[in-house]
């Protein structure tokens, strides 16, 4: 192949013409000349077959966070290679496209370093590696690219995990609960930990009498908060996974599930009831062209869960994890302390939204096989009426019969900001009208949950992990894992 430098010999060649007294005789020679000069270039260039890539560098990265992966370029002929190196990835990992121009020696190896900034969580892998090695005259090169040259390697990019500033000020309400407990005596299911001294102030049912009467002294009994409880993170990866919502209502923009609300006053047959079941018209939500706002409902779920699992392992409880739809996606048991959160976060970075309906079916069948004691289940899923109605509500009880149950959903604030303010269209009045009828079937679920023994949480972004938390601290709290 031929360079910008051949390009330009035949041009000033052809400036030539006009000197030869047979112009074609003069651009037989000219391309004679150049074609001879490339073929002697491109001889001289160093063979790529002597050429080996390998790589090292980062193999996992937080999302935000910046990775380096060095390409390492041996040459193992006997010339040096003048090398233009492109290291082409995946355009969500971030990587700059940028060609890269080094000489390496015989026996020399060269280093090309890329650096990439992922901008979505899970496995990027690299694609094309171009490698083109130019002769001493840079009229010609040659080129070798594609899958035989391009060495196998996969960033794997982390969650975020921004909920991890909230990790500090609940391990210290855990303690906060572990010594108030201890201290004031007996509290409501509570596990017993040890015979003190009555002092003044003490709760009168915590006394032993019993051991008072062997000690000849009154002591009463202290509890502390259930320890080796189980608790069990299910993560549903279905269709309503993909919705994404925003920390704040975004201006002017309504939840993706009202996509199916008319756009215009023409638009006739259309009212509140067009919402149908609030699932729908979210699979599409930030396709090709469309503006991606705030992130999906799994990334906040799975944000939530890590937080949860940091928190129930400091308090000193065994925690498991399932990603379910219509399989069993991810699913992490057995982990201690030490090892859990990489364990964790491993398991659910390459997580992404299945545009299937979850099977609920399955998610229960799944709970009560792995976990035969009684267990804390979050599941982690959308309060929304057709999936819950038609899948998880005819298969609860088998599961709140043996397990307590948390539901925990994350609501988009775009929601709140339709019922705020009075309708100025009516465009604007079928929206709202339809935030209102969700609204009320999103209650219908909650109480049909309630009535099973479930305990709802149901908060926007910012606050959804931190709410996940409290609510296994309150449970705790009480005895009630």
């Amino acid at each position: 192949m031929i360079t910008w430098r051949a390009a330009l010999l035949l041009a000033a060649g052809a400036l030539t013409m006009p000197l030869w007294p047979w112009p074609w005789i003069g651009l037989a020679v000219v391309l004679a000349a150049v074609t001879l000069l490339a073929v002697l270039d491109v001889r001289a260039a160093a063979a790529l077959r002597h050429v080996t890539l390998t790589r090292e560098g980062a193999r996992a990265v937080r999302l935000g966070d910046a990775a380096v992966v060095h390409l390492h370029i041996h040459n193992r002929g006997v010339r040096t290679l003048r090398a233009e190196i492109r290291d082409d990835w995946v355009p969500s990992a971030g990587a700059a496209r940028a060609v890269h121009r080094l000489e390496v020696e015989p026996g020399d190896t060269g280093i090309v370093e890329t650096r990439l900034r992922p901008t979505r969580r899970g496995d990027r892998p690299a694609v094309r590696v171009t490698v083109r090695s130019h002769g001493p005259m840079g009229v010609a090169f040659r080129q070798l690219a594609g899958r035989p040259v391009t060495p196998e390697w996969t960033l794997r990019t982390l969650p975020r995990f921004e909920s991890r500033r909230f990790l500090a000020e609940k391990v210290s309400r855990l303690r906060i609960l572990d010594g108030s407990t201890v201290t004031r005596g007996r509290g409501q299911g509570t596990e017993f930990d040890a015979l003190r001294e009555y002092v003044a102030g003490d709760d009168v049912r915590s006394i032993d009498w019993r051991a008072s009467a062997r000690r000849s002294d009154v002591l009463v009994r202290t509890w502390r908060p259930e320890r080796d409880r189980r608790v069990l993170c299910v993560i549903d990866t279905g269709r309503t996974s993909a919705v994404r919502v925003d920390r704040t209502a975004a201006p002017g923009r309504r939840p993706d599930w009202l996509a199916a609300v008319p756009s215009s006053t023409g638009s006739s047959g259309a009212g509140p009831s067009s919402t149908g079941s609030s699932g729908g018209g979210l699979i599409g939500a930030g396709g090709e062209g469309v503006p991606r706002h705030g992130e999906p409902r799994l990334d906040a779920a799975i944000d939530a869960a890590l937080l949860l699992a940091a928190l129930a392992a400091r308090a000193g409880d065994r925690v498991d994890l399932l990603a379910v739809d219509t399989a069993v996606r991810a699913a992490v048991s057995g982990a201690g302390r030490e090892a859990l959160l990489p364990r964790l976060v491993d398991a659910l970075a390459p997580l992404q939204p299945a545009l299937v309906e979850t099977d609920f079916e399955l998610v229960v069948g799944e709970i009560l096989r792995r976990e035969r004691k009684r267990a804390l289940v979050v599941l982690f899923t959308t309060l929304e009426p057709g999936p819950l109605g038609e899948g998880l509500l005819p298969v609860l009880p088998r599961l709140a019969a043996r397990h307590k149950v948390v539901l925990a959903s994350v609501h988009d604030p775009a929601l709140a900001a339709l019922t705020g303010q009075p309708p100025d269209t009516p465009e604007q009045a079928y929206a709202a009208a339809a935030a209102h009828q969700a609204y009320a079937e999103r209650d219908r679920v909650r109480a049909a949950l309630t009535r099973h023994g479930v305990e709802v949480v149901d908060a926007p972004l910012d606050q959804f992990a931190s709410r996940v938390s409290d609510a296994y601290l309150t449970l705790k709290a009480a005895g009630r894992l």
